[in-house]
């Protein structure tokens, strides 16, 4: 420990100390907020009080209690890596939120942000039936398993898949499925994309696939570098997977299946790659974008368009 550095130890000694300081370091660097909040405030608030397993809207009256050397010496390592690395906060503190459920989470996974966790929380309606609630459940490119294992909250008698290419992913997703007890009804598998889910059928398909184009990647903030590559980029304009989920997944649906995928802003690119296809892009709440819902049945009607833009790509 520097001079320096033993010295803060000494002067910031309340949790209000180390946000307000947080707070000044924040701003005095380059850093990108996108990991969960978007400003160095809230982002100040979330390290030090997640650091401290203390809830961000925690009673006002905790914040002048005065810490002890060894949370001091904490606070102000993760904050120093914050700044000189700008390392993304739910890597500094291991976990991450979505759709109201805690997962873990470490650089061998994509941090969740997905706007599919609205989705989820609103049980896929007025697409899937309440009375009718889908019995298997693929969740392809899973990554940490957030959006799986937010399904199987959403439709508690459901059989859930988590899909993905990496072992390093489904090892951390693994780890998820325990935090949450689902080990009876939430499985992984590794493969890439469908493969070696031949013959397998779901009602429904949830995928959050890489999908950053060339340029994108190229230009991306040094917190979204930290993130894995492979959950990221999809070629040259960020449809390489895409491209392969809408010529394959009608294989594995059910009749009165539906598929949801999220390309985020690629979307202009899909459109133009197939005009002659209806998708549906969802409007969510929090303005995001990206998102499109298909039907069996929609899926069945351009299975030829679909595979022959497979044909022409060099996945």
């Amino acid at each position: 420990m520097t001079q320096s550095t033993t010295s803060l130890v000494q002067e910031l000694q309340t949790l209000r100390d180390f946000i307000r300081w947080a707070l000044t370091q924040f701003n005095r660097h380059n850093l990108y907020y996108g990991h969960g909040t978007d400003n160095a405030w809230d982002e100040a608030l979330h390290l030090v009080l997640g650091s401290l397993h203390l809830p961000w809207d925690t009673d006002e009256r905790l914040l002048d209690a005065r810490l002890t050397q060894l949370e001091r010496e904490k606070l102000l390592h993760l904050i120093q890596q914050r700044c000189e690395q700008h390392t993304p906060l739910p890597y500094l503190l291991g976990e991450s939120w979505f759709a109201g459920l805690a997962f873990k989470v470490d650089p061998r996974v994509l941090i969740p942000r997905s706007p599919i966790a609205e989705l989820i929380e609103q049980g896929f309606s007025p697409w899937v039936d309440a009375l009718e609630p889908p019995k298997r459940i693929l969740d392809l490119c899973t990554g940490s398993g957030c959006i799986g294992i937010a399904c199987a909250y959403a439709f508690p008698v459901a059989e859930v898949v988590l899909a993905d290419i990496s072992q390093d992913a489904l090892d951390v997703a693994e780890e998820n499925i325990a935090r949450h007890h689902l080990l009876s009804r939430v499985k992984t598998h590794c493969g890439d994309l469908f493969r070696g889910l031949d013959g397998e059928t779901f009602d429904l398909i949830v995928s959050n696939p890489p999908y950053v184009d060339a340029r994108d990647l190229a230009t991306m903030p040094e917190e979204y570098r930290q993130e894995p590559e492979l959950a990221l980029a999809a070629g040259e304009d960020g449809l390489s997977l895409v491209r392969v989920i809408l010529a394959q997944a009608r294989h594995h649906l059910t009749p009165q299946g539906l598929l949801v995928v999220e390309v985020g802003n690629s979307d202009e690119a899909l459109e133009a790659l197939l005009p002659q296809v209806p998708f549906l892009w969802v409007e969510f709440e929090s303005q995001a974008r990206g998102v499109f819902v298909l039907t069996a049945d929609q899926l069945a009607a351009h299975q030829a368009d679909f595979e022959a833009v497979l044909a022409t790509s060099d996945r």
